[in-house]
């Protein structure tokens, strides 16, 4: 197979990120099929030109690579070595690309099992982007692996990654997440508290993006997100319990190493508070209704 030949790609979890990972790669001309216990998820892609599987393994069988896009590692590991999963039709012509982000020494321990038992080799390739970067191939990724397994996945990573960067062996991608979900945590809430200072001192948020744009301060989730903040535009992104989950891992991490994170510990906190407000699946920009008053 040629970097030009369309690829056989399963994409297991059709959530908001493997909807639009699935998306992309239908666009792209690849050969897609999708599982997903949530039958209304899978046809609106078969709706647009993949294939659904009658289980994981099928999936498996019918593919080249497969992308998992899935939410914790008790999940990743069913799914990869539970009944009809990914390890009953794996073999060593196959790789599999998780594009979750669970806990580093978790990824390690699992790919060292599925090579062991399949031969099938495993790059971690968290993500960093959201839905509308994976829809406009212009993800950053940080993989974890082989540099010949990730050199293979770029075949599938080129149609959905701006950056594509091998940082070590299996589960440094996973690592580099962690601290990729630092600075986005971190960012996201003083984007919100500064949406909430230029509002109160007669400012339009919605200009501050552009005029700071290219200055210290810059960063894409400030272009991205201030006006979205601004307009207290809900429209989900990426979910603030995922957001959390990562969290959680990060400081477990943290823990672990003895690296002492304060300003990062009060962000866990507010988005533990949203969580705790039901707020769990909706998006960061809820951060505004924490600030505007709407819990107190």
């Amino acid at each position: 197979m040629t970097d030009t030949q369309a690829c056989r790609v399963a994409v297991i979890g059709a959530g908001i990120m493997g909807s639009a990972i699935a998306a992309r790669l239908i666009e792209t001309g690849q050969s897609v099929t999708v599982f997903d216990l949530d039958k209304e998820k899978v046809k609106a892609l078969t709706d647009k030109g993949a294939s659904a599987a009658a289980s994981v393994a099928d999936a498996t069988r019918r593919s080249d690579f497969v992308i998992l896009s899935l939410n914790h590692a008790n999940i990743v590991r069913a799914v990869v070595f539970g009944p009809e999963g990914i390890s009953a039709g794996a073999d060593a012509t196959k790789i599999l690309i998780d594009m979750s982000s669970i806990d580093p020494a978790d990824t390690a321990e699992m790919a060292g099992r599925l090579a062991s038992e399949t031969g099938m080799k495993w790059v971690d390739c968290p993500l960093s982007g959201g839905a509308p970067g994976a829809l406009g191939g212009r993800l950053t990724i940080m993989a974890g692996g082989e540099e010949a397994d990730f050199e293979r996945a770029r075949m599938v990573m080129q149609h959905l990654a701006r950056n594509y960067t091998l940082m070590g062996g299996s589960g440094a991608g996973q690592t580099t997440k962690l601290i990729n979900q630092l600075f986005c945590a971190v960012i996201f809430q003083a984007v919100a508290e500064a949406t909430k200072l230029a509002e109160a001192g007669g400012v339009d948020a919605a200009s501050i993006p552009a005029a700071l744009a290219g200055g210290r301060a810059d960063s894409s989730i400030l272009q991205e997100f201030m006006g979205k903040f601004a307009a207290r535009d809900y429209t989900p992104t990426g979910r603030i319990d995922n957001m959390l989950k990562d969290l959680d891992s990060l400081q477990a991490f943290a823990l672990k190493t003895k690296t002492p994170l304060p300003m990062t510990g009060q962000v866990v906190e507010i988005h533990r508070l949203l969580c705790a407000a039901g707020l769990g699946a909706r998006d960061s920009a809820e951060m505004m209704r924490l600030l505007d008053g709407a819990f107190a």
